[in-house]
């Protein structure tokens, strides 16, 4: 919906409004037209309710709003003496127009001293809770929204297991498009698995005003514009759907282009504007390595700084297995960890493999190399090792999945660009060559009607040879090169597909612990309420929030303490 068609839905609603409750309003003394004014009639409103005259502003913020109606709606009625659980039932189930009933049928009595206070324990249990889910959707919404890292593209940066608290304000907050959706939840419900939201209606993107700029090497917390799954983790349906920008899936990488830069990859490695990037000293830059053993790999012989990750089993698939679909599944299912590819040669294992297994998928055991995915660091170390023949960096081949998927650019994961990320304002030639670098900007990000025929290009059928953009774009990608989905894959992240900067872990243990019990173990207490952002090893503010919490705890039960006396 554009703006103007929001704004005549408004008008629509000030109508049903004045409809439905003129006469109350002038059974609690007030005039008639009142009622008709739009957001004056609100804050008249809040007068006849006896509530806050700064509730009507929580009736204009997406989301909350959702919450806040059924609020009104219920105090509106109980004011004029309709309390009864039915009334209130059946206020919420027809949206609001049950007061149509109560307005003209029926001989409503303005109640101006009514007790605000619920009658009854339950009720004023649903009340606190109503009114903290209230509170937290604000925040979560508009200023701090919680967030776990579920895959390692950034890994020992960020880590699986990581919770952290993204803030919305640093970039500046964005509205909810999506405006009929349930709180604190994304696209998907609790145990149903069914969607949370209507795609319709939608509001018009606006952002809030913010902070900063994204900068070079921020880590930015982001919904994936190629997302098309039907619910953002675990779908494995295979069914693809149509997502608002909103409720696409949340991703967080490292903003290691911005707008207006030239970005290149050379052996993996980003060159901004032809400097090599330098990334900030919390960045662990990360790239698979074929490690060569001096004997067979075990336990025993792997490297022992190494053995975190638990590599036992070292296995080659044949290539000519290695495009089968029952293959892949199988590997999916059994836990490996294939996702290097058949192009570098050997496909490490967690943990060990069934023997039948292997022998099912046509394995072969290779007794002295094992792929490792390595910091700058660790390669140094390993080098050193007694047993090392050799280490060698793997390279890849080039990629038509590679954004733009120009085959003939031979880019690789590896070897990429230079391309220019597109500034707001800024225009660039358009022509047949160029277009595949912008034509998801032109058609998908910006909504423009885009026509090819032969040479010539149509955009919103006017013949076209440049673009100008209207927003900015950023190049985001995970830190575990080797290992990441981002933007060498799908390309560019526009500003309104932006949530927010993650600024602080405040809980972290491993996450694909077999149980609960020993993923209580696994918490990673050194970690807990650090900041994601700065230089120098990270700096836990665990003690610090532990006493707060615990002062705050001791002072509640102090105060309880002394109203049990009173």
């Amino acid at each position: 919906m554009t703006y103007l068609q929001w704004f005549i839905f408004f008008l629509v609603i000030q109508v049903i409004h004045f409809l439905g409750t003129w006469k109350l309003y002038v059974k609690a003394g007030r005039k008639a037209w009142e009622a008709a004014i739009p957001i004056y009639n609100g804050i008249v409103l809040m007068q006849i309710i006896n509530r806050p005259k700064w509730w009507i502003v929580l009736l204009f913020i997406p989301i909350v709003n959702l919450l806040m109606f059924p609020v009104i709606w219920i105090e509106t009625i109980r004011t004029f003496g309709f309390y009864k659980k039915l009334d209130s039932l059946l206020v919420i189930a027809t949206l609001g127009l049950y007061i149509f009933y109560i307005n003209y049928a029926t001989d409503a009595a303005y109640r101006a001293d009514r007790s605000l206070k619920p009658r009854s324990e339950l009720g004023e249990w649903v009340s606190s809770i109503t009114f903290a889910i209230i509170a937290a959707t604000l925040v979560h919404t508009y200023f701090m929204q919680p967030f776990t890292i579920p895959t390692s593209s950034l890994e020992k940066s960020l880590l699986v297991g990581d919770y952290l608290f993204v803030s919305k304000f640093h970039y500046g907050a964005r509205v909810p498009s999506t405006v009929i959706a349930a709180p604190m939840v994304h696209d998907s419900l609790p145990f149903t698995g069914t969607a949370s939201y209507l795609k319709k209606p939608q509001l018009p993107y606006t952002r809030l005003p913010g902070l900063q700029q994204i900068k070079n090497n921020d880590i930015v917390c982001f919904n994936w514009p190629a997302d098309t799954l039907a619910t953002m983790w675990g779908d494995t349906s295979g069914k693809f759907t149509y997502k608002p920008v909103d409720k696409k899936t949340n991703y967080v990488k490292r903003s290691v282009g911005i707008a207006g830069d030239s970005l290149e990859i050379r052996d993996g490695y980003v060159y901004i504007n032809g400097v090599k990037n330098d990334l900030p000293y919390r960045a662990k830059l990360q790239f698979y390595y074929t490690f060569e053993c001096k004997q067979p790999i075990s336990q025993s012989t792997f490297p022992k700084f190494l053995l975190d990750k638990e590599r036992t089993g070292v296995y080659k698939i044949l290539t000519e297995y290695w495009e089968n679909d029952k293959v892949q599944e199988a590997i999916k299912k059994n836990g490996s960890l294939s996702k290097i590819g058949q192009d570098s040669l050997y496909t490490e294992v967690a943990g060990g493999v069934n023997p039948e297994f292997a022998q099912r998928l046509k394995m072969i055991n290779v007794d002295t190399k094992i792929n490792i995915n390595m910091t700058d660091e660790e390669v140094a170390r390993l080098k050193k090792y007694p047993l090392t023949a050799s280490v060698k960096k793997v390279n890849h081949a080039p990629d038509n999945a590679i954004f733009p998927h120009i085959e003939s650019n031979q880019w690789s994961q590896d070897n990429f660009g230079p391309i220019y990320i597109p500034k707001a304002g800024a225009t660039v030639k358009l022509d047949k060559k160029s277009l595949p670098y912008y034509e998801q900007i032109i058609k998908n990000y910006e909504n423009n009607d885009l026509v090819i025929n032969g040479d010539a290009i149509f955009i919103n059928g006017e013949k076209v040879d440049s673009y100008t953009f209207k927003q900015d774009y950023y190049w985001l990608v995970g830190d575990n090169r080797h290992n990441s989905l981002d933007a060498r894959y799908w390309g560019y992240v526009p500003f309104d597909h932006v949530l927010g900067k993650p600024v602080m872990i405040w809980f972290s243990w491993d996450a694909d612990a077999p149980s609960f019990g020993v993923k209580l173990k696994s918490i990673r207490w050194d970690r807990m309420f650090t900041t994601v952002h700065g230089d120098g090893e990270p700096v836990s503010y665990r003690y610090f929030v532990f006493a707060l919490i615990a002062l705050y705890i001791g002072w509640s039960f102090f105060k309880g303490k002394k109203k049990v006396k009173k």
